[in-house]
C-alpha cells in the first residue's frame, strides 16, 4: 500500500471506520478542483477573446480615422502602429487557439447557425425548452390515460372477481413492503449509519 492510499484510509492501514468517509471527501474535492480548473480555462479563453476584440476595435479606429492629406508626415509612424496592432492580434489569436484546445465545451451546430444568421442564441434555448414542455405534456397525458385505465380495470375486476382482486392487492402490498425493506437494508452501512447520496 503506498502512502497516498494509507492517507486516504485515515492512516490506519484501512482498518478504521472513517477510511471510506475520507476517501469520499477526497473524491468530492478532486471533482470540485476539476470544475474550478475547467472554469479557469474558460475564463482564460474569454479574456483572450476580449483582448482580441479590443485589438480589432483599436485597429478599426486607427484605419478608419486615417486621412492621407493631413497625416502624410505621420505615415511611417502609422505604419509602425498598424504592424504592432497586427502582431498583437496574431499573437492573441494564437493564444486563444491554444487555450481553446484545453477547453472541452460542446456547442450545438444549431446555435452556431443562429449566430451566423445574426439571431439571438437564446432563441435556440427557448425552442428546446418549449419542445421539452410539449413532449412532457404528451407523456403526462399518456401516463394519466394509463392510470385511468388501470383504475377502471381494477373497478371492473373488483365487481366481477372480488376475491382475486383482494388477493392481488395483498400480494402487491407485501411486495411493496419487501422492496422498501430491501432498499433500507441496502442503504444502511455496516456501522448502522444510513448512506446518503452526494449531490453533484
Amino acid at each position: 500500500m503506498d502512502s497516498l492510499q494509507s492517507t486516504a484510509l485515515g492512516g490506519n492501514g484501512g482498518s478504521g471506520g472513517n477510511g471510506t468517509l475520507i476517501s469520499q471527501t477526497n473524491d468530492m474535492t478532486a471533482s470540485a478542483a476539476g470544475v474550478d480548473d475547467s472554469m479557469q480555462k474558460l475564463n482564460q479563453v474569454s479574456n483572450s477573446i476580449q483582448k482580441t476584440l479590443g485589438l480589432i476595435h483599436q485597429l478599426s479606429l486607427t484605419v478608419s480615422t486615417f486621412n492621407a492629406a493631413f497625416q502624410m508626415p505621420l505615415l511611417q509612424r502609422m505604419y509602425f502602429i498598424l504592424i504592432l496592432f497586427l502582431n498583437g492580434l496574431v499573437v492573441e489569436l494564437d493564444n486563444m487557439v491554444k487555450l481553446a484546445e484545453k477547453c472541452n465545451i460542446q456547442v450545438p451546430m444549431e446555435v452556431v447557425n443562429l449566430i451566423d444568421d445574426g439571431k439571438n442564441p437564446d432563441e435556440f434555448t427557448k425552442d428546446v425548452i418549449n419542445s421539452c414542455i410539449a413532449k412532457n405534456q404528451i407523456t403526462k397525458g399518456k401516463t394519466d390515460a394509463l392510470k385511468s385505465l388501470r383504475k377502471h380495470l381494477l373497478e371492473e375486476l373488483e365487481q366481477n372477481f372480488p376475491d382475486e382482486v383482494e388477493t392481488f392487492r395483498e400480494s402487491r402490498a407485501a411486495a411493496a413492503a419487501e422492496l422498501k425493506r430491501l432498499t433500507q437494508a441496502q442503504s444502511a452501512l455496516p456501522n448502522g449509519d444510513v448512506r446518503v447520496k452526494s449531490e453533484h
